[in-house]
């Protein structure tokens, strides 16, 4: 396993780490046993870092963790997350009273005295620059409930927003082939702020596995069903904003990067952790095989610049204008 530090926390975290919306349930059923073999698999291989968040299968996530971590809570670090289990519009979802809750239920079902990196999840954008809820973080912070906090944003704005808020260590951002747009000047000024960077929806919710077809379909509990539209939250969350059809006819024209890296998908996260401000990219997986298949990417080789050359062109002059959504 290889490790980088989160910012500038002095945790060192593992370069791919996992998230766990997938084992939660939301991603059209999953398999606890699996998902814990998948956790116990990725712990001895190294992995020391987990991002959830309480609405991930109601905080059934959450107890999966704790399960998998018994009595490794001091090495392997769990960042999760809170708001969406309220209205993220309405003020009191992040009044003290209601944050202190939200961290409370998080802290019972992880089994732990103190959450490692404890997150914003994608509030409006209002809520940030209202400033309040980062208060509420740092009395947590201060009583020893939380280790650091962080935000988990959907555009580059509020992540540059962000970086000036002293208490922020940490972005969660979605970024891939399909979304470049963060590394044209949120990255940079992140390791310059000293503050880690989380990637999300590495794969742009599969897409970029190159095993789609335009005839694929999915549950209907599945996000990929209900948000392909972003009918139930951002559409940049599911296949990173892109029209599914759209997105699979792109995803084939980006298929010459498996050649000597195994497969799309690994190819696809070592161009992630080719820039060097990542902290760590976080796959979700549902098993051990899917944990083992994104593993390998530590394994892959870097990009060249005439390839980085090639994939940005393609993300400019075919990709980017089909991008929906806030970004």
């Amino acid at each position: 396993m290889k490790y980088r530090t989160l910012g500038n926390t002095g945790l060192k975290i593992s370069e791919v780490s996992f998230g766990t919306w997938g084992i939660g349930g939301d991603w059209g059923g999953s398999d606890d046993a699996e998902a814990l073999r998948g956790l116990d698999y990725a712990i001895g291989q190294g992995v020391n870092f987990f991002d959830t968040a309480d609405v991930y299968g109601g905080g059934h996530a959450e107890e999966l963790l704790a399960k998998a971590t018994k009595g490794k809570e001091d090495e392997v670090h769990i960042a999760t997350k809170f708001c969406r289990a309220g209205d993220i519009h309405d003020p009191r979802t992040y009044s003290e009273a209601s944050i202190r809750e939200y961290c409370e239920r998080s802290l019972k079902r992880l089994q732990r005295e103190r959450i490692d990196l404890y997150q914003i999840h994608c509030p409006p954008f209002e809520i940030l620059k209202d400033g309040r809820v980062f208060e509420e973080l740092d009395k947590l912070q201060a009583e020893g409930k939380i280790r650091h906090y962080g935000v988990s944003v959907e555009t580059v704005e509020e992540g540059l927003f962000c970086l000036d808020v002293p208490g922020v260590k940490a972005l969660q951002v979605i970024f891939n082939l399909f979304r470049q747009k963060p590394a044209e000047q949120l990255l940079p000024k992140a390791e310059q702020s000293g503050v880690g960077i989380l990637v999300r929806l590495p794969l742009a919710s599969g897409l970029l596995t190159g095993k789609f077809t335009k005839e694929t379909t999915f549950n209907s509990n599945d996000h990929r069903n209900f948000n392909a539209n972003g009918e139930a939250f951002n559409v940049g969350e599911t296949f990173a904003g892109l029209p599914f059809a759209k997105g699979v006819e792109l995803a084939s024209g980006l298929s010459w990067i498996a050649e000597g890296r195994g497969d799309m998908a690994r190819a696809s996260m070592r161009w992630i952790l080719d820039h060097p401000e990542v902290s760590c990219v976080i796959p979700g997986f549902k098993n051990v095989r899917q944990v083992e298949d994104n593993l390998g990417t530590l394994e892959v080789p870097s990009f060249t610049p005439e390839e980085l050359e090639r994939i940005r062109d393609y993300y400019l002059s075919q990709v980017a204008e089909h991008i929906r959504g806030a970004y």
